[in-house]
Parts: structure tokens; sequence; C-alpha cells
């Protein structure tokens, strides 16, 4: 998980700004802005799951699906690497 924020960038390249990460024990907290709108979460490694948290603007909502399905396949991918 720790590389997360950078496989955004990676996968996304331009599309994705002011990313930002950090670790509090379990957790990940992130950011970024995407089409210009900013999104964050939270990711919790519990002990046979991860618990995912996200904060969509309201403006951002019809775009909701899309940043759902991308979030959990980089997550899917970093876990199978």
């Amino acid at each position: 998980m720790e590389r997360f924020v950078e496989s955004l960038q990676a996968r996304f390249g331009d599309k994705v700004s002011d990313l930002d990460q950090s670790w509090a024990g379990n957790k990940l907290s992130f950011g970024f802005k995407t089409f210009g709108f900013k999104i964050a979460g939270a990711i919790e490694a519990l002990d046979q799951k991860l618990d995912v948290k996200g904060e969509i603007p309201l403006t951002a909502m019809m775009f909701k699906g899309k940043i759902e399905g991308e979030v959990k396949e980089q997550l899917a991918r970093l876990m199978r690497a």
C-alpha cells in the first residue's frame, strides 16, 4: 500500500495532481486532485481485509463509480504485486 499514490500518478499521469499520503499506524490517508476535484480518503489494513473510505465532492458524484472502481483496481494490483 505504500505505493498507492505513486501508482495513481504512474497510471493517470497528468490527470492527477497534488498527490499526498501519510501513515498513522496501519492507516494510509491520501488525497489528490483530478479534473479539478479534490478526492480524499483512507485505507486501513485490518486482519483479513482493507477498509477503504473516501470523500468525493458533491459536484463529482456523477463520477463516483468510476473513481471507486479505479481506486479498487489500483489496490488490487498493488496487493498482487
